[in-house]
C-alpha cells in the first residue's frame, strides 16, 4: 500500500505488465498503483485482511492459467471458486468490478494525458487531427476543393437509449469524482499536505463506491434516460464544441484567430433517439416525447444564459474607449424597456459600459424564454442576430478581439445546439404503421400510390382512431407539429421507419401525418421520413424501393421543395445478427456503393445515416478508420451515425476524450469527403468486389448452418446468461420484440451482450474465417488476401475489428460456457471456427499475436484479462448454482448475483452490446 500517492516509485501490481513484458508508461503505472492500493485499503478496513488475499489468491490463479491454459489449470481455478462461501464470492464479484471500473477511469485518465501532450508538441500537425486533415486536402486538391468539402460539411452524432450502458448514474457519478482526484495528482506544483488530502479523498471516494448497490433497483424510465444523456451535454459537450471549431478556424488561417472573422462553419448537428425512439418500447410516448424536448430546451437555454452572463462580466470596454454603434444603442434600449429593473441594476453597476449591459440583457432574454418571460427570444435565430449585432459594433469600436473571442465561441453555440440543444428524431417499426392503416384507411394500406396521394391530396373525411395503437401513432405525429412551433423546425422533423422494405412504407408515415395535424397545420409541418434497411436482404433491395418512392407524384414533389436532399438510414446491428459479421458489412458496403451511384444518377444529394452500434458484432470500432473505410461516393461531405451505450461515455464522458474523438471524425470525413483522397476505397471495390462477394457467401453459409440448426436457441440460452440480462434494467426497452420468444425476436442488443458475456465474442467473428478459408485455398489465394488488407480500407478495418474481437474472446473459458449447453456439435463448431478465423486473420495479416499492430489496444486487453477471467469463473458458478436453484427467494439473490458479474464483466472488457 503507497503511503504517498504522488510517489511515482509506487510499485506495479500483479496483472498490470503486457503478456510480452513491456513495462506500462510510468504515469499509468502510477495511476493504477495508487488505486489499487486505495481499494486494498478500502476493502481491509471494509472486509478485514482476508478479502484482499482471497481476491489476490483468485488473480494469481487466473494469471497461471493465461501461462498454461490446460484443463489443470482451468480446474484448479474453479475447484478455488467452488470452495468460496456465498459471501466472499459476492464481496470478490464485486470487488473485481470495482476494479476495473478504476483500471478504466485510469486508462481513460491517461489517455486524456496523452492528447493533451501530443496536442502541445511543436512540429507537424497532430495524427488524426483537423489541421492535419485541412494541410492534406490542400496539399493535394488546393484550395478551391476545401471549400467546396467545407460548404457541405456535416458531421451528426445522434445518442440513443439503446440498453448498453450497465453503470448506475451513481457509479458513474462516483468514478468521476474519482477521477478529478487523480487530476490533482499530474499538477507538478502538488505539496505534501495536498497529496495527503488527495490520498483522504481517493479513500473517501472509493470506499463510497464500495458501498455503492453496482445494480439498479428498478429499470431507468425514459426521461431518466434523457437526463442521463443532459448531463453528457452540461458536462463535456456544449462546453467543447468552440474549441473544435476554433481548431479549424486556426488550421484554415491566417494565423490570426480571434482577430477576424472566423471562416469555420458550425458543421456539427447533435441528434438524439432519447425519448423519441419507440421502436418496441412501449414506455415511449407522444407524452414523452414533449416532455423530452422540453428538458433538452431548458437544458440548453441554461447553458447559453449562464455563458452570456459569463462572457458579459468579462466584456468591461468602456464607452469612451468602445463606443457602440448607433445599431447596438437602439437594440439596448429596446431591451432595458423589456427589463426595466434589470436595466437599472445594471446602469447602476456597469454604467459607461453599453457592451456588456446589452449581452447582459440578452442573457435576461434567454432566461425569459426559458420561463415563458416576457421579452423572451422567438427563437434561436433572434439571439444570433444579436450576437451579431455586438460584434459588428465591437468590431466598428477598433476590437475585433472581443468580437471574435468568446464571444465567437457563444454564436457557435447557439447555431449549433438552438434552443433545442439536440434534433429529437422519432422511430416506430413499419408494421405498426401497416396495422394502423388497416384500421383507418383499408383500402390504402399497403398501397404506395394510394398512400401518396393521402398525404399528397388530403384525407376525404375526418378519420378517428379505435385502437390504443392508432391513438398514440396520431398523438406522437401530433406532438411532433407543436414541438416544431414552439422550439423550431430542427427540434423535431425526423421520422425513421424500421424496417422498411416498400415504398409504402415510406409514405405510410406521411399520408397519417396529415390526418394528424389536420388540413390548417399540414403546410407548416417540416416531416423528413427516412427509411432505414437493416436485414441483408433489405439492404440490396433499397435502390428499388427508393425508385418506387421517386414514381410517387406526392413524393417527388417533397423531395423537390426539400432541395432533392434524401436521408437513408443503414442498419448494422440487425444484418450482422441476420448474415454474420462478413456478410453483413460486405452487403453494407455494397448498399452505400450502391446508394451512392443511385443518388449520383438520379441528382439526389444523399445522406447516408450509419445505425452503427458499440460494439464491433453490432457494427462498431473505431469511428475514424470506419468512415475512412466508407464506400466511395458515400460520404461527399456528411456523416451521420448512432452514438450508442457506453460508447456514448467512453467517447463523451471526458472533454479530452470527447474532442479527440470528434477531432479524429471530422479529419475522417475532411479526407474522404476530398477528390484526390478518395481513391482507394473505389479502386478496392472494383477489384475485389468478386473475391469478396464468394468470401460473404462462404462467411454466410457457415453462419447460418449455426444459427439454424434445430435447438440453437435453447442452446444460446444454456451457454450464455441471456435470460439474465433481460432483468438487468440497465434500460427502458425489453430485450425481446413485443408477443415473441424465438431468436428472430431477440434484439441484436442482447444477442451480442450475452456472447460478450461468455467469452466467446462469437458475434464479432463467426463466418469471418470460412469466409477468408474460401479465398485461402486457392493458388495465390493468401497472397491475394494480403493485398486486400494492404490496399482496401474496408477490408483493413473489418479484419482490425475482427482483431479486436478475436482478443477479447477467450476459447479456454469459452468452453466451459459452452459445455453448459450439452450440445457438442454447436460447441465445437464454434470452437473450430474460431480457430480458423483467428488463424487465417494472422496470416493475411502477416501478425504474430492478435493486435501486434495496435499495441496500445492490446496492452489494454492483456491488462486486464486475468480479472475478468476471475470473474468469468464466479460468474459461471453462480449461473450453475441459479440453474439448480429450488426456491424462489434463492434463484432471486442467485440471479443478482449473476448479474453483479455481468456488469463487471461488461466493465474488463469495455463492451456490452
Amino acid at each position: 500500500m503507497p503511503s504517498e500517492p504522488t510517489r511515482p516509485t509506487d510499485p506495479v501490481p500483479a496483472g498490470t505488465a503486457t503478456r510480452a513484458g513491456e513495462p506500462l508508461p510510468e504515469p499509468l503505472a502510477r495511476d493504477i498503483a495508487v488505486l489499487r492500493g486505495v481499494l486494498d485499503e478500502v476493502l481491509r478496513e471494509s472486509a478485514g485482511p482476508d478479502l484482499p488475499r482471497d481476491l489476490e489468491r483468485l488473480l494469481q490463479a487466473t494469471v497461471a492459467l493465461r501461462a498454461d491454459p490446460g484443463a489443470g489449470r482451468r480446474g484448479e481455478a474453479t475447484a478455488l471458486v467452488a470452495g468460496l462461501r456465498d459471501g466472499r464470492a459476492e464481496q470478490l464479484a464485486a470487488a473485481f468490478t470495482l476494479s476495473f471500473h478504476l483500471m478504466n477511469l485510469a486508462e481513460e485518465h491517461h489517455r486524456a494525458r496523452t492528447i493533451r501532450e501530443r496536442g502541445g508538441a511543436p512540429g507537424r500537425p497532430v495524427a488524426d487531427s483537423i489541421d492535419a486533415a485541412v494541410v492534406a486536402v490542400r496539399e493535394q486538391d488546393g484550395d478551391e476543393a476545401l471549400r467546396e468539402v467545407l460548404g457541405r460539411l456535416e458531421v451528426a452524432p445522434v445518442l440513443t437509449a439503446h440498453p448498453t450502458e450497465a453503470r448506475r448514474r451513481a457509479v458513474v457519478e462516483g468514478i468521476r469524482r474519482v477521477g478529478d482526484q487523480l487530476e490533482r495528482l499530474d499538477d507538478p506544483r502538488i505539496s505534501r499536505a495536498e497529496s495527503a488530502d488527495v490520498r483522504r479523498r481517493l479513500l473517501e471516494e472509493v470506499a463510497i463506491l464500495w458501498r455503492t448497490a453496482p445494480l439498479r433497483e428498478h429499470r431507468p424510465t425514459p426521461l431518466d434516460e434523457v437526463r442521463t444523456a443532459m448531463a453528457l451535454f452540461d458536462e463535456t459537450l456544449f462546453g467543447i464544441v468552440p474549441h473544435l471549431y476554433r481548431e479549424l478556424d486556426r488550421a484554415l488561417g491566417p494565423p490570426d484567430d480571434g482577430l477576424r472573422p472566423s471562416a469555420a462553419p458550425a458543421f456539427l448537428r447533435w441528434g438524439t433517439w432519447i425519448g423519441g425512439d419507440r421502436d418496441g418500447n412501449p414506455s415511449v410516448t407522444a407524452e414523452i416525447t414533449r416532455a423530452t424536448l422540453a428538458i433538452q430546451a431548458d437544458h440548453v437555454l441554461r447553458g447559453l444564459e449562464a455563458a452570456a452572463r459569463r462572457i458579459a462580466r468579462s466584456l468591461t470596454a468602456s464607452e469612451r474607449s468602445t463606443p457602440p454603434s448607433a445599431e447596438l444603442a437602439r437594440s439596448l434600449a429596446r431591451d432595458e424597456g423589456a427589463f426595466p429593473a434589470v436595466a437599472a441594476a445594471l446602469r447602476s453597476r456597469a454604467p459607461g459600459e453599453p457592451h456588456r449591459r446589452a449581452l447582459a440583457l440578452a442573457a435576461e432574454r434567454l432566461a425569459a424564454t426559458r420561463t415563458g418571460g416576457t421579452g423572451a427570444y422567438g427563437g434561436p435565430e433572434e439571439l444570433l442576430a444579436d450576437l451579431r449585432m455586438l460584434q459588428r459594433s465591437l468590431e466598428a469600436a477598433g476590437a475585433p478581439r472581443l468580437a471574435h473571442g468568446e464571444l465567437q465561441h457563444l454564436v457557435w453555440q447557439a447555431e449549433t445546439f438552438g434552443f433545442h440543444l439536440a434534433s429529437l428524431e422519432v422511430r416506430q417499426h413499419a408494421s405498426v404503421h401497416a396495422r394502423v392503416l388497416a384500421e383507418l384507411a383499408p383500402d390504402a394500406a399497403g398501397d404506395a400510390a394510394a398512400l401518396d396521394r393521402l398525404a399528397a391530396e388530403g384525407w376525404p373525411a375526418a378519420t378517428a382512431p379505435r385502437s390504443e395503437e392508432s391513438a398514440e401513432v396520431l398523438a406522437t405525429l401530433g406532438a411532433m407539429a407543436d414541438l416544431q412551433a414552439r422550439h423550431g423546425v430542427e427540434a423535431c422533423r425526423r421520422y425513421v421507419v424500421s424496417f422498411t422494405r416498400s415504398a409504402a412504407d415510406v409514405v405510410a408515415v406521411r399520408a397519417l401525418a396529415r390526418l394528424a395535424v389536420g388540413e390548417d397545420r399540414w403546410p407548416a409541418l417540416r416531416l423528413d421520413v427516412v427509411p432505414l434497411f437493416e436485414s441483408r436482404a433489405d439492404l440490396q433491395a433499397a435502390p428499388a424501393v427508393l425508385d418506387d418512392l421517386l414514381t410517387l407524384p406526392g413524393f417527388a414533389g417533397w423531395l423537390d421543395a426539400a432541395g432533392r436532399r434524401l436521408e437513408v438510414m443503414l442498419g448494422y446491428s440487425d444484418s450482422a445478427k441476420d448474415a454474420g459479421v462478413l456478410a453483413a458489412n460486405v452487403a453494407l458496403y455494397g448498399a452505400q456503393a450502391g446508394l451512392a451511384a443511385w443518388a449520383a444518377e438520379r441528382g439526389v444529394a444523399l445522406a447516408l445515416f450509419h445505425g452503427r452500434g458499440g460494439a464491433l458484432g453490432r457494427g462498431g470500432g473505431p469511428a475514424n478508420r470506419a468512415i475512412l473505410a466508407q464506400a466511395p461516393g458515400s460520404v461527399a461531405g456528411r456523416f451521420k451515425v448512432t452514438e450508442q451505450g457506453e460508447a456514448v461515455f467512453a467517447r463523451y464522458g471526458n472533454p479530452s476524450i470527447a474532442r479527440r474523438h470528434l477531432e479524429q471524425v471530422t479529419n475522417a470525413v475532411l479526407l474522404v469527403s476530398a477528390r484526390a483522397v478518395a481513391p482507394g476505397p473505389a479502386a478496392g471495390w472494383e477489384r475485389f468486389e468478386g473475391t469478396i462477394a464468394r468470401m460473404a457467401e462462404a462467411s454466410e453459409v457457415a453462419y447460418r448452418d449455426l444459427v439454424e440448426r434445430p435447438g440453437f436457441g435453447e442452446f444460446l440460452a444454456a451457454v450464455t446468461p441471456l435470460d439474465e440480462l433481460a432483468e438487468l434494467r440497465i434500460g427502458s426497452r425489453p430485450a425481446r420484440r413485443a408477443g415473441r420468444h424465438d431468436l428472430a425476436s431477440l434484439r441484436a442488443i442482447p444477442w451480442v451482450f450475452a456472447w460478450t458475456q461468455s467469452r466467446c465474442n462469437l458475434a464479432g467473428w463467426y463466418g469471418l474465417g470460412s469466409g477468408l478459408a474460401a479465398v485461402a485455398g486457392d493458388r495465390g489465394g493468401l497472397d491475394t488476401l494480403r493485398a486486400m488488407h494492404r490496399e482496401w480500407p474496408f477490408f483493413t478495418s473489418m479484419l482490425e475489428n475482427a482483431e479486436m474481437s478475436l482478443v477479447k474472446a477467450d476459447m479456454p473459458i469459452a468452453e466451459l460456457y459452452l459445455a453448459l449447453g450439452r450440445r457438442p456439435d454447436l460447441a465445437g463448431a464454434i470452437v473450430a471456427e474460431h480457430d480458423r478465423t483467428r488463424d487465417l486473420v494472422l496470416a493475411v495479416t502477416g501478425h504474430d499475436r492478435l493486435l501486434a499492430g495496435r499495441p496500445v489496444l492490446r496492452r489494454a486487453v492483456d491488462l486486464r484479462n486475468p480479472f475478468v477471467d476471475a470473474l468469468s469463473f464466479l460468474q459461471l458458478r453462480f449461473l450453475r448454482e441459479l440453474r439448480a436453484a429450488p426456491g424462489e427467494a434463492e434463484r432471486a439473490r442467485l440471479g443478482d448475483l449473476v448479474r453483479l458479474t455481468v456488469a463487471g464483466v461488461a466493465a474488463g472488457l469495455q463492451n456490452t452490446g
